[in-house]
């Protein structure tokens, strides 16, 4: 398949998906909005991965419209969408749903589980019904009207476009070790990189499964 992979920062890209999908034959195709207009055509499959942007901001990043449209496109299309972090937020936002200022900033590992909904869906399914998942973020989204939600946390953390092919993850199952220390080299977020470095150090490599797994999961349903 050829997979589109929506970047909007340089330090936020499909990192462990790009190694799944390089193993497993399928062609990436990475697109930065934010600097190269229009996205490519005949993808099979979209990613749309993190930022430190947010929805909201349109003033300071107007391709965030086009980014909705384009979503809207791919759904109606019936192109297979997994949004993460940012992607999942912008995906909230182009189907009605709100997205705002969380009452706190998550970084690291929170508590998850799936619904029974989740349990039983192809992609987020394959997850444990209970497990840590890697949160950075300092927004949040509310579930659409017309969709599912498929996993709960602190904050919701995915669900699914009710008759679509479209998911969104407030977690992040694509991460490694190095582009997620970046993210904490500020001195504004909420923990140190050496704090972030010692739980990823000991949660990292079962976290980088479940992610391989979530990853595949969605390639297999862009495929059926």
């Amino acid at each position: 398949m050829r997979v589109l992979a929506v970047v909007h920062s340089p330090d936020a890209g499909p990192e462990l998906f790009a190694e799944v999908l390089a193993e497993d034959g399928h062609e990436l195709v990475e697109w930065d909005i934010a600097v190269q207009g229009s996205p490519p055509q005949d993808a099979d499959a979209v990613l749309v991965f993190g930022g430190d942007q947010n929805v909201g901001e349109e003033l300071q990043h107007p391709w965030l419209h086009e980014e909705y449209d384009a979503l809207r496109g791919w759904v109606a299309g019936g192109t297979p969408v997994l949004g993460v972090c940012l992607g999942a937020q912008t995906l909230a936002h182009a189907f009605g749903a709100h997205v705002v200022k969380s009452h706190e900033t998550l970084a690291g590992f929170y508590e998850t589980e799936l619904t029974d909904a989740g349990a039983a869906d192809p992609v987020l399914g394959v997850l444990p019904h209970r497990f840590e998942a890697f949160n950075a973020n300092g927004y949040t989204f509310a579930v659409p009207d017309d969709a599912t939600e498929l996993a709960t946390g602190p904050v919701p953390q995915a669900f699914r476009l009710r008759g679509r092919r479209a998911w969104a993850v407030q977690f992040h199952p694509e991460i490694r070790r190095g582009h997620v220390l970046r993210w904490f080299e500020d001195d504004s977020t909420p923990r140190t990189p050496d704090e972030i470095a010692a739980e990823l150090d000991v949660k990292l490599p079962a976290w980088q499964e479940h992610g391989r797994r979530l990853c595949r999961a969605f390639l297999r349903a862009a495929r059926a």
